[in-house]
């Protein structure tokens, strides 16, 4: 599984949450404190549950099921679409279309037509139209392929979503509860982290912080999906006779799959010792603001808005 550094998140400017007027009261429990009318997430718990999510992740793609990402977001559609698809995973980041997954059978219907549009301007049937019919079949491809590009290949039900921003994409959480789809995402202080079953505490505005969740995730899905090709190579090769490598030395990925947990032990110790307070400076209070019972109820508003 894929691993953070509290470095990692600190440059990233993952502890930065929203003002202190938009908060979620369910969020409390991970917020670290608030600067300047910001609240400061708790990057020990960021560092706990990612760890969390990301073992989640690589178990999950590692017995060759899908994880879907979710980011329409501006600042997130470009990182959602690149680290999907190194990672080999569908990924959706234009608009999330009403009944994706709870009406999976209609939506499959239009994915198919994407498809054959594809087909039909690469083999050669584009040539037998009008060239007025063959307008109207691109200006329907574009539209398709703007909002299902993503999962073109996905024939089945995700079996997970990873999500940035779970307020933004609140109806592609809400269908993935209704149908027993475990939830990933990272959750701002203004989002309700009771929603989603693997709570990744972070900023889900910050560019960078989008990127560095994004492509760890990517990095823990491609690690698992890399332990189905090895398996199904191991046993096409289990009637072949081969000299017998130690554990420890498996090839290229193994070694540095062994390097990189050295390192990650060693960072486990360092984060764990980190005074968060001291890194980030003074003028933290400790706890969220005191807030009346109008001002949360008009913060949990604000949020669900």
């Amino acid at each position: 599984m894929a691993t953070i550094t509290m470095k990692e998140l600190l440059e990233a400017g993952v502890h930065f949450g929203h003002q202190t007027k938009r908060w979620n009261p369910k969020m409390k429990e991970y917020i670290f404190g608030e600067r300047n009318g910001i609240y400061i997430i708790d990057l020990q718990k960021t560092l706990k549950m990612f760890k969390d999510a990301s073992k989640f992740v690589t178990d999950l793609t590692s017995t060759g099921k899908l994880i879907l990402f979710v980011g329409t977001k501006r600042q997130a559609q470009d990182a959602v679409a690149e680290e999907a698809n190194r990672a080999g995973m569908p990924y959706i980041n234009s608009r999330w279309l009403g009944g994706l997954l709870t009406n999976w059978v209609t939506v499959q219907k239009s994915v198919k037509r994407l498809q054959e549009l594809d087909e039909m301007s690469t083999d050669g049937r584009y040539e037998l139209l009008t060239k007025k019919e063959v307008i109207k079949l691109e200006r329907e491809r574009k539209h398709l392929s703007t909002n299902l590009a993503g999962i073109k290949n996905m024939k089945r039900l995700p079996d997970a979503l990873f999500v940035i921003d779970s307020n933004n994409e609140a109806i592609a959480v809400s269908e993935a509860r209704k149908l027993g789809i475990p939830v990933v995402a990272v959750v701002d202080t203004n989002c309700d982290p009771t929603v989603v079953d693997y709570v990744i505490p972070g900023n889900d505005d910050a560019l960078r912080a989008i990127r560095l969740f994004t492509t760890k995730i990517a990095d823990s899905a491609y690690e698992g999906a890399q332990m189905v090709s090895e398996r199904a190579f191991s046993d096409e090769v289990a009637d072949v006779q081969q000299t017998e490598v130690s554990p420890e030395f498996v090839g290229e990925d193994g070694e540095v799959a062994e390097i990189q947990a050295t390192i990650t032990a060693a960072d486990e110790d360092e984060d764990d010792n980190v005074d968060l307070a001291a890194v980030l400076g003074g003028n933290i209070r400790k706890a969220p603001a005191a807030a009346s019972i109008d001002e949360q109820d008009s913060a949990v508003a604000d949020a669900g808005a």
